[in-house]
C-alpha cells in the first residue's frame, strides 16, 4: 500500500511535491510539540535561530521529495540532478584510490548516493527503518543499479572494508548517532554528541580519501546541486579527536546551506548503555 502510494506521488511534478512539503512541514512543527522543542532547541546551539521559518519548510521539503527521488525512474531524477566538481572524484578514482564519501543530514541526503552511483559504483552503509512496513520500500528504492548496501553491522563493516582495500568507494552518514561501542563523545556546535568512529577507523585502515558531498535543495523546485568537496582537516590524535574533526567538517558543510539541515534529528540524546558525556564537553 505504502509502495503503491510513493509510485504514485512520485508521478506528481517536483515543484508540486515541495510545495506540499512546505505546508506539511509546518503543520508538522504546530502540531509535535517534541519535534518542535527538538528543532528550535538544535538550531539554538548552532546559532541558527534565525533560520527557523526555512528550516520548517525544508524539512517538508526533504519529506514529500522522497517518492520522487525513490520512485521516479532513474532518468527522470538525473535529468534535475547537476553535480559540481565531480573531477575531484574522478581524480581519485583514475588513481585507483578507495574513497569515503561522508554525507551529512543535509538537503537531499537520499539523493547523493544515486548522483554517484550514476557515475562509479558505490556501497553505502544502510540501517534499516524501525517500522517494518518501510523496509521494503526504503530497500527497494535505495538498492539501485551500481549502488550496493552494508548493513550497519560487523558483518557491513568487513563489507566496506573490503571494498575500500579494492580501490572502490564507500559511503556513510557520519552525524547518524551509532549505538553502544561505536563511537565517542565529541563537540558538535558546540554541544557534546555521540559520534561514530568508523569513518576514521576506516581510513586509517585502508589510507583512502575523504570526499564531502552533499545535495543542496534549489529553489523552487528547480532541482538538486550536488557537490564534492575536499576533507581538509588533520584525522590526527585519538578516536574523540578525529570525531572532533569530522564533526568540524559537517559544520563547515552545514554552514553552505544550513536551513537544509534536519534540526530536528535527535543529533544530542545518550544512546542506550552508553555513559553521559563527560562534564568538559556537556
Amino acid at each position: 500500500m505504502l509502495v503503491a502510494l510513493f509510485r504514485l506521488l512520485a508521478l506528481l511534478p517536483l515543484p508540486i511535491l515541495h510545495g506540499a512539503g512546505i505546508v506539511l512541514g509546518w503543520l508538522v512543527y504546530l502540531f509535535a510539540g517534541g519535534y518542535r522543542r527538538r528543532m528550535r532547541q538544535n538550531l539554538a546551539f548552532a546559532n541558527y535561530q534565525k533560520l527557523r521559518n526555512r528550516a520548517i519548510a525544508e524539512a517538508g521539503k526533504s519529506i514529500m521529495e522522497l517518492p520522487f527521488v525513490w520512485c521516479a525512474s532513474p532518468k527522470r531524477v538525473q535529468n534535475i540532478c547537476r553535480v559540481e566538481n565531480w573531477e575531484l572524484v574522478q581524480r581519485y578514482i583514475d588513481e585507483g584510490q578507495g574513497i569515503i564519501f561522508l554525507t551529512p543530514h543535509l538537503g537531499c541526503f537520499e539523493l547523493t548516493a544515486q548522483a554517484i552511483a550514476h557515475q562509479t559504483r558505490l556501497t553505502v552503509m544502510y540501517r534499516p527503518p524501525r517500522k517494518s512496513i518501510l523496509k521494503p520500500l526504503v530497500e527497494g528504492a535505495r538498492a539501485r543499479q551500481n549502488l550496493e548496501l552494508a548493513p550497519a553491522n560487523l558483518s557491513g563493516v568487513r563489507i566496506l572494508a573490503k571494498t575500500l582495500k579494492a580501490g572502490r568507494p564507500i559511503g556513510l552518514l557520519p552525524d547518524q548517532t551509532p549505538h553502544q561501542g561505536e563511537g565517542v563523545w565529541a563537540k558538535f556546535f558546540g554541544k557534546a554528541a555521540y559520534t561514530m568512529t568508523l569513518p576514521a577507523k576506516l581510513q586509517k585502515m585502508s589510507g583512502a580519501v575523504l570526499v564531502l558531498t552533499y545535495a543542496e535543495r534549489l529553489p523552487w523546485g528547480r532541482g538538486f546541486l550536488v557537490r564534492f568537496a575536499p576533507f581538509q582537516h588533520a584525522l590526527e590524535g585519538t578516536p574523540a579527536e578525529q570525531a572532533r574533526a569530522i564533526n568540524a567538517a559537517m559544520e563547515e558543510l552545514i554552514a553552505r546551506c544550513p536551513a537544509q539541515y534536519v534540526w530536528s534529528y535527535n543529533r544530542y540524546k545518550t544512546p542506550a548503555g552508553v555513559e553521559a558525556a563527560p562534564e568538559d564537553l556537556a
